[in-house]
């Protein structure tokens, strides 16, 4: 329906913005409410934010070849530079919710680039169903402490415990109906490395406390674990698996990534890494010393 008022209130705003438009015009022309001397100023100030525009734009050009400069010797090196760097190597995949494909074709890649191999892999179910996961629990006298809203984390840390370790898995096997939504490979020999993703959302309460177990959890076993993403990624893993304890690479699916998740998994210092404005360490962790086998 029409509204008159509105339609007033238009006519009002757009008439203001003529006056103020006049007004701005007829002060810098030198004819209206602007002596000399203000209008120097305002053409100085004119001036100099004109050259702080150019400034910007230069460095935005000088940033943006540098990069492509940097993307195109890590795609020309790449090869050489993760060559046998994994060899032997046992890798553990864990995703927070389901399997992002894309991203676990770059982890895969990756990986098996490097000469490394990927035994197991576990997609887990976000957020918890906490009355089936407390049933699950309770169901066996070896699990039943870990029963209960106040002992998340502590589950998440006894998981990644298992999940590292290999062997006997008593919770991970009592929760798989419930908490693992997918799985591959049956080896329960101990891993060398894990690398995490997130593809699901950010969570909240019992689920946010058991994923930072399971995070500090694998941050504390003998064996390097990294938090991955790819250069997509919104909202960002990287500051929950930092605090969390676990090295970090965003842009997984470039090869700068690719090679700083290698250098990590080998045994580089671990660090916030990529291209991202939360890679707090740089671009790539320091090679190790050299690749297996070398």
């Amino acid at each position: 329906m029409f509204d008159l008022r509105y339609h007033v209130a238009s006519l009002a705003a757009v008439f203001v913005a003529l006056v103020i438009g006049i007004f701005v015009g007829v002060g810098l022309s030198g004819r209206g409410f602007v002596n000399d001397a203000e209008r120097k100023n305002f053409q100085a100030r004119i001036d100099e934010l004109q050259a702080d525009r150019d400034s910007a734009q230069a460095a935005a050009k000088s940033a943006a070849r540098r990069g492509n400069a940097l993307d195109a010797f890590a795609d020309t090196t790449y090869t050489s530079l993760v060559r046998r760097r994994l060899t032997g190597t046992k890798v553990g995949v864990v995703f927070v919710g389901s399997v992002d494909q894309g991203l676990a074709g770059e982890i895969r890649r990756t990986v098996s680039d490097a000469g490394g191999r990927i035994v197991r892999m576990r997609a887990l179910r976000v957020p918890l169903d906490p009355e089936a996961v407390d049933k699950a629990l309770r169901g066996d006298a070896d699990t039943r402490d870990l029963a209960s809203a106040d002992r998340r984390s502590r589950l998440g840390t006894t998981i990644a415990r298992e999940f590292v370790a290999g062997g006997q898995t008593p919770v991970l096997d009592r929760l798989s109906s419930v908490l693992v939504e997918e799985q591959l490979g049956l080896s329960k020999a101990p891993l060398d490395a894990v690398v995490v993703a997130r593809p699901a959302r950010p969570q909240q309460g019992e689920t946010e406390d058991f994923l930072s177990g399971l995070y500090s959890g694998l941050a504390s076993a003998s064996v390097p674990s990294v938090g991955v993403e790819d250069s997509t990624a919104q909202p960002s893993a990287v500051p929950p698996f930092r605090a969390g304890g676990l090295a970090t690479v965003d842009a997984i699916d470039t090869a700068v990534g690719q090679v700083a998740l290698v250098f990590l998994l080998e045994g580089a210092r671990p660090g916030s890494y990529g291209l991202a404005p939360d890679a707090v360490d740089g671009v790539l962790p320091a090679a190790p010393a050299s690749a297996p086998g070398e």
